[in-house]
Formats: C-alpha cells, structure tokens, sequence
C-alpha cells in the first residue's frame, strides 16, 4: 500500500433527489423521494430531509410513504442524471487518466498516477478543488475522501457526507478501522456480519484479534485471508480505469402478476428484443442467454443457454429465450421477467443462425414475430378505438405554448397539473392545471442546472471571482471553505 494518501473516493450526495431538488427550486430543502411509484416500486434515492423520516434506497415504495407522507415522489429521469454524470466524470478524467467508476454518481482516483496529488497536502488541495468544481459545474454538492488505498478513500467519503472532506493519514488507519463495525468492510453483508456476530466479533478490532486462521475457518479459505488483510488496513487492489461488462440485461417488475402464459412469452420476446438494443449499443454480442422469473411466491428461477459463438442476433436471443421459457412453470403468476447475455465478446459468428434454423425458420416464415404481431395488433386497436389519454409522468419536464417550462407534478382523470419553474427560478414557481390532451402543453428536455456563463464580445469568457487561478491553486489557500474543518488527524469534520 503507497505511503500518500493519493486515492480519492468521489460520492455525490443523494444524486438523483439532488439533482431533483436542484432542478426544482419548489422542492430545495423539502423531502424528495426518487423511484418507482408503482405498487410494487422500490426507492432509488431520498433526499437527506426524507432521510430523517427513515427513508432509505431499496426500501418498498409503499413503506416510503408511509414514513414520509407528505415527500414528493418522482420518477426517474435517467438521462438527465446520466448528463450530469458526464460532466462529473469529465472533471474526475482532468485529474487522472485512472478513473474508476463504479456508478453515476461514485468512483476512484489514482492521483497520483495523474501527478495531480504527491503527498497530503496537495491531495487534500486537490480534493478541495474537485468539490468546488463540481459545484460550479453541476451545482450539486459531492463528498470526498482521500487515503492510501481504495477501501479506505470509500471509508473517508462515507464519513465525510454531506458535502465534506476527509483526509485518512498514513499511520492513523488501524486506530481509525478498530472501533468500526464489521459491516464497515467491504464484503461484509448482511448475512456474513450475523455470522461474525455469532461467533462474538462485531468489530474491525475483534476481526483482527480473532486472528487469520480462525476466520479461514468461520469464512473460507478466500473470504477469511482477504478479511484480515483488510482489519489490518491492508488493501492493495489498484485503481482499474476501464471495468468490463461482465452481462447485459434488462427486466420488469410487473404492479400486477401475469397469468397468462401466451402474454408472459410476449413480454419475454420484448425483453429480448431490449437486451440486444443495449448489447449492440455497447458494440458487445455474447455467447450465454440467461432468463429470470420470479414468481407470484417470490421464488426466482434463473435459466441459462450457453451458444457455440458470440451473438447479437435478436432472433437468436428471442428462440434461446423461448427454449428457457419452455422449461419453466409460471402457472402461478409472475412478478417479474428478465433477459441478459453474459460471455461477452466484442465480435459475433455470424453464422449461428444455424443454431436457430430448421424448425425456427420454418415457424419464422409461417408466423409474424409475436413481438411485431403484439404491435401490429396495437396499431389496429388505436386505428378502431378512440385515441387513448396522452400519460404525463410525475416529475419529468414539460413545456407549455404560453407560460413556458415547468414539471408534471401529478396527472390523472383527465388532468395534469405542472408547476413552471426553471433551475434558475428564484422562487417558486406558479402551479396550473391543464386537459391531459391540451395541444399547447408538449413534453421537454430538461435545463442545465447551471446557467452557461456570459461570454464576453471582445475576449474571453470572465474568469468567476470564486476561482483560483493556477498561480493560486499551487500552495495551500490561507482560507478553507466553510464546509472543510481541519481536525487532529488531517480530516475533517464529518457531519451526520
């Protein structure tokens, strides 16, 4: 493990309710829960404010509203959040070309492979600078921590949050680790945390007491070495600039179980048809097809079919479906479907249609794709039945003719009510009801959350008065922002 504290873990705080809060000025300071909204939804973010009530991610949408009652609850808007984590990512690649993402909003650094931190003081300046950048750029808020190795720099972030710094200086890392829950290490879920408890070790210090051997025992050969390693603050995994896909897949939770068998094959075809979109969008075909069902019980089944070569034929991934979906009892409902291709490979044999000829070329010729059928069928419904109510999702942007931009803040019976205001509104905007088919009202795109600065007609843009400039940057400011507090370990005060 390096000696400097070089490694820097980026968490931005509560990323999508932040980003939500931040486009919405009626909703800064208020509860905000981001997620699925339907009865069987699960909760992707909550703001810090709907924290307090004990909202959490993965909890059941409906125990959400149940703590938070009077929370807005939106759905997701995943390309405004993906746009936002380009231009976080994009500050992160102009400190190091190794940059490790891990998700939208959370990913590694080597700063010192990109010479921009050397010691402590210039990666704690570093850090410093990053989190002012973010917010000049995203006006979001990221907390950030830094140590010798990765699984400490996450451990500093997590301290850090909200919007704080933490600096773990070498030498301090045991007497940091010992008092820390085992929970606290990576690789400790749920189920090995209870099986340590058991055995009388609930902390970093009791892990590392226990000894090597006697967690070989409790854990496995693997699991047991790469536990003690890490009690003993020892973590020599490096930071890995481009991760591999391992699989692609999609799924879909339905609010109601499917019966009927002949809609399950239809939904699974789709899912197909999906799966290849994202695999061909990536360059990537793969060689094993794998189904998932879970079933009105709750029970999942996984089925896979390994091909003689590489695909991404969506014939080919709709036929491999269909054969696991043969295989699998759904007579009771199903709650949800899934399809993905793992083996992934970046070229495809083209002639693996032969695995799929014969008996599927001459189904092929005789009978439309069900897919295509489905939407054929669609397509003549709507041609033989009145037009069906325009849907308007609950926290997606809108624009009106007359009164401009806004979001939905909720629609039915015939409705839809939007508040208009923009990221730069400052205050609150106006709130209005329309027809749900009112041709003056159109979805949108969403805004920057920052407003592009003035560019001047005779040179540059006009450097921020908040900026340092390089000369400035090069030592340690006199004045630290208000939300870094240095503290006796070289950190900083962490809030709640």
């Amino acid at each position: 493990m390096r000696n400097a504290p070089t490694i820097l873990h980026l968490d931005m705080d509560a990323f999508y309710a932040s980003a939500e809060q931040a486009s919405k000025p009626s909703l800064r300071g208020k509860a905000v829960v981001v997620g699925g909204l339907g009865p069987r939804g699960v909760v992707a973010t909550a703001s810090y404010e709907a924290r307090v009530f004990g909202v959490h991610s993965a909890m059941p949408m409906a125990q959400a509203r149940r703590l938070a009652p009077n929370a807005a609850y939106l759905v997701p808007r995943g390309g405004f959040y993906k746009s936002i984590s380009e231009q976080v990512m994009g500050l992160l690649h102009a400190l190091s070309p190794l940059v490790e993402p891990l998700s939208m909003d959370e990913a590694f650094v080597d700063l010192e492979a990109g010479g921009a931190a050397w010691d402590e003081t210039s990666a704690r300046l570093a850090g410093i600078r990053l989190r002012a950048d973010i917010r000049a750029v995203t006006g979001l808020t990221g907390s950030v921590g830094l140590a010798a190795s990765k699984m400490l720099a996450k451990i500093a972030s997590e301290q850090a949050k909200p919007d704080g710094l933490v600096v773990i200086e070498p030498g301090t890392e045991r007497a940091l680790l010992g008092p820390m829950p085992v929970r606290t290490l990576p690789g400790v879920g749920p189920a090995t945390g209870d099986h340590l408890r058991r055995a009388g070790i609930s902390t970093v210090d009791e892990l590392a007491e226990a000894g090597e051997d006697e967690l070989v025992r409790l854990l496995g050969k693997a699991h047991g070495h790469a536990l003690y390693a890490m009690a003993l603050a020892r973590d020599e995994r490096p930071v890995v600039a481009e991760r591999e896909a391992k699989s692609v897949s999609v799924e879909d939770t339905y609010d109601v179980d499917i019966h009927d068998r002949g809609r399950v094959g239809t939904e699974v075809q789709r899912l197909a048809d999906r799966c290849v979109r994202r695999l061909r969008g990536a360059g990537l075909s793969g060689r094993t097809i794998v189904l998932k069902v879970r079933r009105y019980d709750f029970s999942t089944l996984t089925r896979s079919e390994t091909l003689r070569g590489p695909t991404d034929d969506p014939g080919v991934v709709r036929e491999a479906a269909a054969r696991l979906l043969d295989a699998v009892d759904t007579t009771g409902g199903v709650r949800l479907l899934g399809v993905g291709v793992t083996g992934l490979a970046d070229f495809t044999q083209e002639d693996l249609f032969a695995q799929a000829a014969g008996e599927l070329a001459a189904r092929e010729a005789a009978a439309p794709d069900p897919v295509e059928e489905a939407e054929h069928e669609s397509a003549e419904q709507r041609r033989e039945e009145p037009p069906a109510e325009r849907h308007w999702t609950t926290g997606h942007d809108v624009r009106h003719a007359d009164f401009g931009h806004g979001w939905v803040q909720g629609s039915g019976l015939g409705r839809v009510t939007v508040r208009f205001e923009t990221p730069q509104s400052e205050q609150p905007g106006r709130v209005r009801t329309f027809r749900t088919d009112d041709p003056a009202l159109e979805p949108a795109d969403p805004l920057p959350l920052v407003a592009p600065a003035p560019r001047r007609p005779d040179g540059p843009d006009e450097e921020s008065p908040d900026r340092e400039s390089p000369d400035q940057a090069s030592s340690v400011p006199a004045s630290l922002p208000k939300s870094w507090s240095g503290n006796g370990s070289g950190g900083a005060t962490s809030r709640p």
